[in-house]
């Protein structure tokens, strides 16, 4: 795909006070959001889901994509829970920070607002977002893979290594979706229904979008003539898309932002 022409972001400022006049109370907006969205709360930017292990394979000699993987799980599922704990462990305690909260408020504030994000952390919800699209899912909700139980934990603090299901005895497992995985139905329904909906400003934040559905909405927005902007303190595969690049991070960035426009940022919301 060819590269278009990215204006200038050596002025930070000026670059965010344009964003701001694009974020009116008439506009629509799409986030797409990453694992950098989440480092502001103290969360590892992840090498695919488990970037905990940078390049190196895990304790059992397998690399994580493999040890996270759904022909994993069905074959050993206690190995890939053991991955699986760890990455929940990793988001444990963490709150929403400002670029989360600003992006809630801003579901208020514009006329549509919607968020694409591949974290499994939860914190866009308990920031307030509810227009929310979790394509791959979220480490809080469990289901048993056999029967039709399920229930929704703060954390994992009380299960044990391979958790079971009280009602049937099989495996259970969070809803995310592991390597080879399909996306969810009812995420990607949801997904292609708003994005079949043009967005006056598409926002990639935190994020390589290495995956096609996660880039997609930039390029797609780039054609059609909206602002396509990149919060990133580097390069990713969507910054020829963007019109506009930030190079900072997304919590500093969401907080000028969010003086631009007269939002409240409530830390605890």
């Amino acid at each position: 795909m060819p590269a278009p022409t990215t204006e200038p972001t050596d002025d930070l400022e000026r670059g965010l006070d344009t964003l701001a006049e694009a974020l009116h109370p008439g506009a629509s907006a799409l986030f797409i959001t990453g694992a950098g969205v989440s480092a502001d709360s103290g969360l590892p930017t992840y090498r695919g889901v488990g970037g905990l292990y940078d390049d190196r394979d895990t304790d059992d000699g397998v690399p994580i994509e493999t040890a996270l993987s759904g022909p994993m799980f069905r074959t050993r599922p206690a190995l890939t829970w053991r991955y699986i704990h760890q990455i929940e462990a990793a988001c444990r305690g963490a709150s929403p920070n400002a670029a989360h909260r600003v992006i809630a408020a801003l579901e208020r504030h514009l006329s549509r607002c919607w968020v694409l994000t591949q974290n499994v952390d939860g914190l866009h919800a308990r920031a307030g977002s509810r227009n929310l699209i979790e394509i791959h899912g979220t480490v809080h909700r469990l289901h048993c893979t056999a029967c039709a139980w399920s229930d929704t934990v703060a954390d994992y603090a009380h299960l044990p290594p391979l958790p079971t299901c009280g009602s049937c005895g099989a495996v259970i497992r969070p809803e995310v979706i592991l390597f080879e995985e399909a996306l969810p139905a009812d995420a990607s329904r949801v997904y292609e229904r708003e994005l079949a909906r043009p967005f006056d400003v598409v926002v990639s934040i935190g994020t390589t979008a290495v995956f096609p559905y996660i880039a997609q909405p930039m390029w797609t927005a780039r054609r059609r003539g909206a602002l396509t902007v990149e919060i990133n303190p580097g390069r990713s595969h969507v910054s020829a898309a963007a019109r506009l690049r930030l190079e900072t991070g997304a919590a500093t960035a969401f907080t000028s932002l969010a003086g631009r426009l007269g939002l409240a940022d409530r830390p605890g919301t």
